[in-house]
């Protein structure tokens, strides 16, 4: 798959002006950013290949057997996925060989059975161990059937067995836990039996359906044992992690991060795509270490962080308040300061706009979206069957009331994520209506399901169909039809029967690119937010993506606009925002009823993240906010405002 979602970068930080030590300092951890996951794994294939294949391995000259093999250190979960398939790649090119590897998974579930799909060891084998020529003897991975009595003996021989790691790899949790290492571990734990905590637990519930099929313990790798390993390269990708990112490579060492311990590790860089790296210093305010290329959307950037910190709107901004907050180069730049705030007051007017399909016959000369032609084609594309409600309901309603032809394609199915019980209850709804009775059937598919395995297909059809039903249910609310104007993609690579979901397909694509085909929108709107739990919406805009570069030469392309929305995980930064839409109570109300029809998601969200707020709350709370902050910058004051980032 090539990777295609780069959000548009306008102006900041010009490396070559600045020293890098000044650009880093703020950095206690040497921090490597790049543009993609793809660029990241890249460099770290290279470097994994590089030292494998320079060590000095020694061999005995009677039996021929290495005495000095390369040990690695892994982890598993989502981030190092992407590095195993590329360190797949390469040896099956030719390029490396594990022969002489010896391998130490860093923790494993207990109990666990290693056949359990949930289990470290099934997951490291299928996403890396079985793909290689490794020797199976050089396979250390903990053994979570022991019985509990006996951990501690099994723990210390692990420990005393592990001489030395020549590498680990490894990723952090979202509160900075390494390994099952949790918030208040001592920085010179061995490795373990340790208690999971709620937090973690629930990070780990979209692999285990539900909350109470998770393991209450783990056996983990010590923070002192992690810190033995002779070179860490500590991973992290995606907007999710760009607050613990900022807190292990900026902040102080606390026990409240056990990452953090890893700063005075001698021989430790960390590799981050630059949306995990969105809070560090050089990044987010890069103002304050180096010389600036001023656009207006970076100055816009600059001079709303500008009034957050004084609190004051744009238009109180003072010339002390440049100077007392190292934005004087903006001033030598773009000044004087009272032009640089009427600047970007109109910069930040003009993303506004209550017609974002266009304003028949206005003058669209300072309007986010052209008035011609009217009406316009619409497709909104959904990676589940709610995002779309949740995230742009007020557009989607005003872009239907305001006249234009609007489609909506849900890409997945979404079944893995209703409960049995919202599947029971439906069938029963069915036999008590007098359509048929199939109450019993459901019983005995449920009562199939096996732990660790897919659900049964004709259970996940069953889930799938109540997804459609309420879709379309609240597609009906906002006026649209049903029939014509809504689409199911049922895309291949979500169709696993399981949370873990394969690899984006050119079949994929071609769905996406088809529909296009026969739409031929003016308007395409799709999801850019990708810190859900299971990186569906990742996979979703990638195929969008992929699927434009095979239209985008047809002549009925030329005039499309394509806009990323966000909302139910997370919302664009203000510096960020080409188009902003306004909402009116009423409208908030109506986007809350069509979430409501979404009643297999509501009450218990099945895939909460770390936000345990039912989908309808975060969306109010997040348009709400936006519209605060307008307001404090000195615009109009709105009841909420959904923001979109332009990116064709």
């Amino acid at each position: 798959m090539n990777i295609r979602y780069k959000l548009p970068r306008s102006g900041g930080l010009i490396p070559e002006a600045t020293p890098v030590d000044i650009i880093r300092r703020y950095e206690r951890i040497p921090t490597r950013i790049f543009d993609t996951e793809s660029d990241g794994v890249g460099y770290l294939a290279d470097r994994i290949v590089s030292m494998i294949n320079d060590h000095e391995y020694g061999t005995n000259s009677l039996d021929g057997v290495v005495e000095n093999p390369f040990v690695l250190g892994l982890s598993t979960g989502r981030t190092p996925v992407g590095l195993y398939r590329e360190l797949v790649h390469r040896y099956r090119n030719g390029e490396v060989s594990f022969a002489n590897v010896v391998v130490y998974s860093l923790d494993e579930l207990y109990p666990m059975r290693a056949d359990e799909h949930q289990s470290r060891n099934y997951r490291i084998h299928e996403d890396f161990l079985n793909h290689i020529d490794i020797d199976p003897g050089n396979i250390h991975i903990f053994d979570a059937t022991i019985p509990e009595e006996k951990v501690s003996e099994y723990c210390a021989s692990f420990e005393k067995n592990l001489h030395r790691i020549d590498l680990m790899i490894m990723g952090m949790g979202e509160q900075g836990q390494i390994g099952f290492n949790e918030p208040g571990s001592y920085y010179k734990s061995r490795t373990r039996l340790v208690q999971l905590s709620h937090d973690t637990k629930k990070s780990l519930s979209p692999l285990f359906h539900c909350y109470e099929n998770i393991p209450d313990m783990a056996i983990t790798m010590g923070i002192g044992t992690i810190r033995k390993a002779r070179r860490i390269f500590l991973l992290a990708w995606g907007e999710e992690k760009a607050e613990i990112v900022h807190q292990v490579v900026e902040k102080e060492i606390t026990e409240r991060t056990p990452a953090s311990y890893l700063q005075d590790h001698p021989n430790i860089e960390v590799v981050i795509d630059r949306y995990a790296a969105e809070r560090l210093t050089r990044e987010e305010t890069p103002w304050l270490v180096g010389s600036c290329e001023w656009t207006p959307k970076f100055t816009r950037k600059a001079v709303v962080w500008l009034c957050q910190r004084v609190n004051k709107p744009i238009l109180k901004l003072t010339y002390q308040d440049y100077i007392e907050n190292s934005l004087s180069e903006l001033l030598e730049e773009k000044g004087p300061y009272d032009k640089i705030n009427i600047d970007v007051f109109n910069d930040l007017q003009h993303t506004i706009t209550g017609w974002p399909g266009g304003k028949p016959n206005a003058d669209d000369t300072t309007r986010p979206t052209p008035s011609k032609p009217y009406p316009k084609r619409v497709l909104i594309f959904s990676p589940h069957p709610d995002d779309d409600v949740i995230s742009m309901g007020g557009t989607f309603l005003r872009l239907v009331d305001q006249g234009h032809d609007v489609y909506v394609a849900y890409q997945t199915s979404g079944n893995v994520a209703v409960h049995d019980d919202v599947v029971l209850q439906v069938t029963d709804t069915a036999k008590e209506c007098g359509f048929g009775d199939r109450v019993g059937y459901v019983k005995e598919l449920i009562a199939s399901k096996k732990k660790g395995e897919p659900e049964p297909r004709a259970l996940l059809d069953l889930k799938g169909a109540i997804r459609r039903a309420e879709a379309k249910a609240a597609c009906r609310l906002f006026g649209l039809d049903d029939e014509r104007n809504v689409f199911f993609l049922n895309m291949p690579f979500y169709e696993t029967g399981g949370i873990k979901k394969g690899e984006l397909t050119q079949a994929d694509i071609d769905i996406v690119a088809n529909l296009m085909r026969e739409i031929k929108p003016h308007q395409i709107y799709a999801a850019g937010d990708l810190s859900d739990p299971h990186g569906t919406h990742r996979i979703c805009i990638e195929a969008i993506l992929n699927a434009v570069t095979l239209v985008e030469g047809e002549d009925w392309f030329a005039d499309t606009q394509m806009w990323l929305y966000r909302g139910a995980w997370q919302e664009w930064d203000l510096g960020m925002v080409d188009m902003a839409v306004p909402l009116s109570p009423e409208e908030m109300l109506k986007k809350r009823h069509a979430i409501y029809r979404h009643q297999s998601q509501k009450d218990i969200v099945p895939f909460p993240g770390s936000d345990s707020r039912e989908f309808w709350q975060r969306a109010e709370a997040r348009t709400q906010h936006t519209a605060l902050l307008y307001d404090k910058l000195g615009m109009a004051e709105y009841q909420a405002i959904e923001v979109y980032v332009r990116i064709i």
